[in-house]
């Protein structure tokens, strides 16, 4: 299932692929946009991810029921759809300084289109992937437009169900698409660490064929780093300078120090699982002298019999091993013997 983007190999037997997501984090400054891919580079990801689409892209101007955030408990209560979107949008004409930058740091550059015109436009700047957002996965003209471009394309499952996941995933085989991987998500903002579910990630590796990982949402990076013993091979996170700024999506916002953590703390998590394995591994061979072996408790003559009191178990390693004990007491040595020798084979009669 391994599958490549750009010089990136993404699968079990390579370091996890790992995507800062700036999204509306840019507070529509060019200049801080270009910083905030100053920042991810310097934290050791691999990519970094922006949004295409524009506010009538996204829905209407209106204030009418429904296209209004009535959820106190949402980041954006009481803002319309469309002043939501039209502050959080990334302006078309920052792609490519965007992707440009990206480039020249080594970040892979690419884009959540959210409709086909959107599509059209990354297609002009070559972008080397895709992403669908969760609140998209069900826009299937979306899913085979993208999956025509032949190009890697990653999917956020937030809210979909299984049947939804079936008709995503035969869409975009159908139309030509080849290399995908779906990421668990839950699309709350932030989410909890409750409703992460990451038991889930084999099980999409499973039926569907593909690579899985994490967009993950929750705060601090302990989610994204379990995620990696349950097979994730790609994780993304939502990146911003500093959380003080503020922004549509500062507030479950990796910072460059935290996402730098992550990063660290993700490889050392995937380098941490290795292979299946018995036995002493390389790094244990000078501890072996530190297990416990049989030997001589008393100073013994020739002819002696080894006893429960002048026989013990002990550290270090050179005498036989403790499994030989019952074999041992009872027979004599064959010479003579100080303590602290280590009983061997050769120092018994026969």
């Amino acid at each position: 299932m391994t599958l490549s983007i750009e010089n990136h190999q993404i699968g079990s037997s390579h370091s996890p692929f790992i995507i800062a997501e700036m999204s509306g984090n840019h507070n529509q400054s060019l200049e801080r946009a270009l910083e905030i891919v100053e920042e991810a580079a310097k934290t050791g990801v691999q990519a970094l991810k922006i949004q295409t689409y524009t506010a009538d892209t996204m829905t209407i101007n209106t204030a009418q029921d429904g296209f209004v955030i009535q959820d106190q408990d949402s980041l954006w209560k009481n803002q319309s759809l469309y002043d939501l979107y039209l502050q959080a949008h990334t302006p078309w004409e920052w792609h490519q300084p965007i992707f440009d930058r990206c480039k020249e740091l080594g970040l892979v550059a690419f884009s959540t289109p959210f409709d086909e015109t959107a599509v059209d436009f990354l297609e002009s700047l070559n972008v080397p992937c895709y992403k669908i957002a969760s609140f998209e996965n069900n826009h299937l003209p979306l899913i085979k437009k993208v999956a025509k471009t032949g190009k890697p394309t990653i999917v956020s499952t937030g809210m979909a169900s299984l049947g939804d996941l079936e008709d995503l995933v035969r869409a975009f085989r159908e139309n030509g698409g080849k290399d995908l991987v779906l990421l668990k998500c839950t699309s709350s903002y932030p989410a909890s660490p409750n409703g992460s579910n990451l038991n889930t990630i084999p099980a999409i590796k499973n039926l569907f064929s593909c690579e899985a990982g994490l967009s993950d949402h929750t705060l601090g990076i302990g989610v994204s780093v379990a995620s990696i013993a349950l097979g994730a091979t790609v994780i993304e996170k939502h990146f911003t300078l500093s959380r003080a700024d503020g922004g549509v999506d500062s507030a479950f916002s990796m910072e460059p120090h935290e996402m730098k953590e992550l990063v660290l703390q993700v490889n050392q998590a995937w380098t941490a699982l290795g292979s299946i394995q018995f036995g002493t591994v390389a790094q244990e061979k000078k501890s072996l002298i530190f297990r416990r072996s049989l030997y001589i408790a008393e100073n013994m003559k020739a002819g002696d019999i080894l006893t429960t009191n002048n026989l013990r178990i002990l550290r270090p390693g050179h005498g036989l091993a403790p499994k030989f004990w019952n074999t041992v007491i009872g027979k004599a040595i064959s010479k003579d013997a100080e303590k602290g020798t280590p009983l061997s084979w050769d120092l018994m009669l026969g």
